[in-house]
């Protein structure tokens, strides 16, 4: 729909009305003459055929001519033939004072992690690394295979090839025996958190998370009427027991436990046997967030919590987001065998599946072993970047911080000597420079800890960029 309909179709302009004295032609020519006085349509702009703005508006097609006819002879159109009619280039209206326009609340408020791509960016894999070329040829391989059955709705639960491809995967790279069947494809880990609270929890219950944590998981199981219970982080990891002296009845507990969200820290040996073991006796669910499991730099990645699960009160999941694409919109489930078809029910009410492309590409990434190769070459690039920015911070910023260097993740964390709190003020000016970064107490469950901030480090691409930020960052302290 061009300019011209949009403008003819909106609410603020006068209705057509059949009963009105005014007759129909007179009335669609005050639709145009209050678009072009509002500025919708301006000089030089293109109207719509009169055949077509007759079967858009139902009306005869007489009738719009008879309207455009009147609107040419009073200035507002000029008409050029086979070109079509347009507004009149020349036209000069009366500049009265226009009303404030009414302020619209918009429906989607910034989110917590915008969609941007600033420097020091956090939740951003490599985009300068990227295998575009690969990525070029499997797609147009696929839309090349595609046949009619791939051109309606997509399976819910996911492609059958995709969902083998990552059973095979997690069982070589994160110990996870697991079948396809257990696979449920989902379009990031919002989904998959929203899955899971349809499918085993129910308004009321509690459930642990992690202080400081994930802001999102707060936010949705609040917003479903779950209540959280926020467990203490310290250098193991989750602290089991004071969850248990918090809620040893919570129906669940949401980790991230090869590298903590946000403190990158990894759960203890002993403490995932122990929360293990608090799951079964209290038939409890342990939903493991393995969102950069691959990215760990001091030593081999650890095995998967639910690579130690041996009575199924894991639900594991997995992303693309962070080893390939947040564009892709790409996640997954793997779901005890025992909860497949609980799981399946609720998917097929709730969840639309994924693009069969997208699926069809990433399932061929995998499958041909691209996928492997790509996290091997990230794991090194982003061991190298990390170390150029905690080099170049360090140096730069001198006292003025200490600088986290915990074993893996994708950002690193700059504490600061100021009070609780100060952070955030940090963080508006960085933002106000055109800098991201977030703060540690937007992190924690009353919003009260430790002044730091959160910063990425997977595209800065050398030292000299790594000190040019590390100067802006200093400037702003």
């Amino acid at each position: 729909m061009n300019r011209a309909m949009r403008a003819a179709a909106t609410g603020l302009l006068p209705p057509l009305d059949p009963m009105d004295a005014t007759p129909l032609y007179r009335q669609v020519g005050d639709r145009f003459r209050h678009a072009i006085a509002s500025g919708r349509l301006k000089p030089g702009d293109r109207v719509p055929a009169a055949r077509a703005l007759a079967a858009e508006l139902g009306l005869a097609r007489g009738t719009i001519e008879s309207a455009y006819a009147s609107l040419v002879a009073e200035g507002y159109f000029e008409t050029r033939g086979q070109a079509g009619t347009v507004v009149a280039p020349g036209l000069k209206l009366a500049t009265a004072t226009p009303a404030p326009p009414p302020r619209v609340v918009d429906a989607f408020p910034t989110d917590f992690r915008p969609d941007s791509i600033l420097p020091l960016q956090m939740g951003l894999p490599a985009l300068d690394a990227f295998p575009r070329k690969i990525w070029a040829r499997l797609g147009a391989r696929c839309v090349r295979a595609m046949q009619p059955a791939q051109m309606v709705h997509p399976p819910v639960p996911g492609l059958p090839a995709l969902r083998d491809a990552i059973a095979t995967y997690l069982q070589v790279s994160r110990g996870i025996d697991c079948r396809p069947a257990q696979v449920i494809i989902t379009s990031g880990y919002r989904q998959s958190l929203a899955l899971i609270a349809h499918a085993v929890l129910t308004a009321g219950d509690r459930v642990w998370t992690e202080d400081p944590g994930y802001p999102p998981t707060r936010e949705l199981l609040r917003d479903m009427g779950i209540t959280t219970v926020p467990v203490r982080v310290d250098g193991e990891g989750m602290v089991v027991d004071e969850g248990v002296a918090k809620a040893p009845g919570a129906r669940a507990a949401v980790i991230t436990p090869g590298h903590q969200s946000p403190l990158c820290v990894s759960l203890a040996l002993s403490r995932r046997l122990a929360l293990l073991a608090w799951a079964t006796r209290h038939e409890a669910w342990i939903v493991e967030d393995d969102y950069d499991g691959e990215y760990r730099y001091a030593s081999r990645p650890l095995p998967s919590l639910k690579s130690l699960d041996r009575d199924d009160r894991v639900i594991y999941a997995g992303t693309f987001s962070k080893v390939l694409l947040p564009g892709l919109r790409l996640a997954y489930l793997v779901v005890p065998e025992s909860q497949v078809p609980r799981f399946g029910h609720v998917a097929s009410v709730y969840s639309g599946a994924s693009p069969w492309l997208t699926q069809a590409i990433v399932s061929a990434f995998v499958a041909e072993g691209h996928f492997a190769r790509h996290i091997q070459r990230m794991r090194r690039l982003y061991a190298e970047r990390r170390a150029t920015t905690i080099a170049a911070f360090a140096d730069v910023l001198g006292e003025r911080v200490s600088i986290d260097t915990p074993p893996g993740g994708m950002h690193v964390i700059l504490r600061l000597p100021s009070a609780p709190g100060s952070d955030r003020a940090l963080v508006a000016r960085l933002r106000a420079a055109g800098l991201y970064a977030e703060a540690m107490s937007d992190w924690t469950h009353d919003g009260d800890g430790a002044a730091a901030i959160l910063v990425g480090f997977t595209n800065v691409a050398s030292a000299a960029e790594a000190r040019a930020l590390a100067h802006r960052v200093r400037d702003l302290l």
